[in-house]
């Protein structure tokens, strides 16, 4: 099996885990690596008809300027922010897209996600980009822009932007690392939506145990 149609296969694998690790959703989300000068991404509607059970060919192979050679359907049409990543950064070889649920809070109320974690400092803040419809070329722009500067952390490991009212993007050194990257990225936001909880919930519970032993002995005592 050449490099190519490998990374084909390793698309479909991470495709379906970030599907099932609700990483991203039926609405969208794209996936890329580039092999050598050739770009592996996937194909048009990969949540929405094929709920991202993807086989080999509905991975397109492109060549650097986006132009289709091989497999089954239309290149992804979030592909303009793939290959402008491509042309802007050359240590980075993979491009995730995609939809984290619980990064998806921060994309609808424009908050960036600070590291709270020792796992994604490493990341630094991820920002928030300006808004760009969707499929657009502003909105390739806009990502490449948010990139910008955060070369040596793709060489590294990854570098990330939030795209207000829509999803997150990561570019990794490799397709392994941008992967983890969105993971560490999602869990982070998740602990900070849970620790706005915790910190309300905290003072409650204490609370309510104080209730609970004075209630106790009460009762021990009337007994």
């Amino acid at each position: 099996m050449d490099d190519v149609q490998a990374m084909r296969e390793k698309i479909t694998y991470f495709g379906r885990m970030l599907f099932d690790r609700r990483l991203t959703d039926a609405a969208g989300g794209n996936i890329s690596a580039r092999v050598g000068d050739k770009v592996c991404i996937t194909s048009r509607y990969a949540g929405q008809k094929h709920q991202w059970q993807l086989r080999p060919e509905h991975v397109l192979v492109c060549d650097l300027d986006g132009n289709k050679l091989d497999g089954e359907g239309d290149p992804s049409r979030e592909a303009k922010a793939h290959f402008r990543l491509y042309r802007d950064f050359p240590d980075g070889t993979a491009v995730i897209h995609c939809h984290p649920r619980n990064v998806l809070v921060f994309c609808a109320n424009d908050q960036p996600i600070p590291p709270v974690i020792e796992a994604t400092l490493k990341f630094g803040e991820i920002m928030v980009i300006p808004f760009a419809p969707a499929h657009s070329q502003t909105l390739a722009d806009s990502v490449a822009a948010g990139i910008a500067g955060q070369e040596a952390r793709i060489r590294k490991h990854a570098a990330a932007v939030i795209a207000r009212w829509h999803g997150l993007f990561v570019l990794g050194k490799d397709l392994d690392a941008a992967f983890d990257a969105v993971e560490r990225i999602d869990t982070n936001a998740r602990i900070i939506l849970l620790g706005g909880l915790l910190q309300a919930g905290v003072p409650l519970a204490r609370e309510r145990y104080a209730a609970l032993e004075a209630e106790m002995s009460a009762f021990t005592h009337a007994g």
